[in-house]
C-alpha cells in the first residue's frame, strides 16, 4: 500500500488498526510494519528514478534536472 502511496490512516484503515499505533510502528526501524513501509515507498522511488533516467537520456529538459538533482542528493548522502 505504501508503493502507491496511500497515506499512513489509509493504511491503517485497510489493516484495521489505529492510526497511531501504525505510525508508531513505522517509526521502529526494526518493526516489521516499519521494514514493509519504507520498502513499498522505496519500491515506487526506484521505479520514479528509473524513469527519470530514460527521459532525461532522451533529452527531456525536466528529467535533466531531476536526474541531477537525484544524483547531487546522492552523493550528498555518500
Amino acid at each position: 500500500m505504501a508503493s502507491v502511496y496511500l497515506t499512513v490512516s489509509d493504511i491503517a484503515a485497510m489493516l484495521e488498526v489505529a492510526p497511531d499505533i501504525l505510525r508508531d510502528d513505522i517509526r521502529d526501524k526494526s518493526h516489521p510494519a516499519s521494514i514493509a513501509y519504507r520498502k513499498g515507498k522505496l519500491h515506487t522511488k526506484l521505479a520514479l528514478h528509473s524513469q527519470e533516467v530514460k527521459l532525461a537520456s532522451i533529452g527531456s529538459p525536466l528529467a535533466l534536472e531531476n536526474a541531477r538533482r537525484n544524483l547531487l542528493d546522492m552523493e550528498d548522502d555518500e
